[in-house]
């Protein structure tokens, strides 16, 4: 777990940094893991930031920073199936209250989840991000990563992808 940021970056020039590289590239494997890696670096506190890809129903594993992970995740079971099926944001103080919450690393304790929505409320899959601080994540955090997530359905609405 790393518990402060490689460079501290504002919510702002994270976000230019995401349009940046989401904007640049048309292959949606290539895109999930650069922007993994940014989010992983910009946000301390987390001990995995990743993507799941809805396929053939379910949510399977791409491309993320963090320990092994679970691989395969049905639609409506734990907090990323429940956020998928829902197709709305998730963002969970303590997971150990939350209702079937699949404990891929017993590290975590708070977790937010996004989902890939494109035009016509296509759903791609969702962005994760876990944490062993209950209560992490805060509500302007949550719209920084919605609005991450709005650019890079966008770009996915465009590209082969998934």
């Amino acid at each position: 777990m790393r518990t402060a940021p490689i460079q501290k970056i504002s919510q702002n020039d994270l976000l230019l940094m995401a349009k940046g590289l989401i904007e640049g590239e048309n292959d949606s494997i290539a895109l999930l893991a650069n922007l993994s890696a940014l989010i992983s670096e910009a946000f301390d506190e987390t001990n995995w930031v990743g993507f799941y890809r809805l396929i053939h129903q379910e949510l399977v594993l791409g491309p993320f920073q963090g320990r092994i992970a679970c691989t395969r995740i049905p639609l409506g079971k734990g907090v990323c199936g429940t956020a998928a099926a829902e197709k709305r944001t998730l963002r969970i103080e303590d997971v150990h209250d939350f209702p079937g919450h699949i404990a891929c690393d017993s590290a975590s304790n708070s977790e937010i989840v996004v989902p890939l929505l494109g035009k016509d409320a296509k759903l791609y899959g969702v962005l994760d991000i876990d944490s062993p601080k209950i209560g992490r994540f805060s509500q302007a955090e949550q719209k920084l990563l919605e609005e991450i997530v709005s650019h890079l359905t966008a770009r996915l609405d465009q590209i082969p992808c998934l």
